[in-house]
């Protein structure tokens, strides 16, 4: 299990862009399992829409990302670098995410060349699937 400040070490978003708050399983280069705990207060809602607050399927993408990510740099070749988009493919939206819910996030790196790789991601709540689809990503 990761924190905060754990995940911090590895990828190099911060607050308010950080969008992931715990790590429960991590394997280095191939998986990672971690958490987001959608807030009533977070910044997004203000405008993602008042009186009716979805977390927007961008920042599930990004959450799905920052998963990724832990994957990757978690390994210690890619130790200080970044991970970048490099392309999304196949994605869909299930479930709408509001405050309150947990995010479960899963990446699995299911192919990678060089510094370019893909992973495949769903984002779950309770069990079903509100997102899940291909996420490219090239290290630099």
């Amino acid at each position: 299990m990761l924190d905060i400040k754990q995940i911090m070490d590895i990828i190099p978003q911060r607050a308010p862009f950080l969008m992931i708050d715990k790590v429960e399983d991590c394997v280095p280069g191939y998986s990672c399992v971690a958490y987001k705990t959608v807030c009533n207060n977070e910044w997004y809602f203000q405008g993602h829409f008042p009186g009716n607050p979805i977390m927007p399927g961008v920042l599930i993408t990004e959450s799905l990302a920052q998963t990724g990510a832990v994957a990757i740099l978690s390994k210690e070749e890619n130790r200080g670098k970044n991970a970048l988009f490099g392309g999304i493919d196949k994605l869909r939206f299930k479930q709408i995410v509001v405050p309150g819910d947990i995010l479960k996030l899963e990446v699995k790196i299911i192919k990678q060349k060089g510094a370019v790789g893909v992973g495949e991601a769903i984002a779950s709540v309770n069990g079903k699937i509100a997102a899940k689809g291909e996420l490219t990503f090239a290290i630099v």
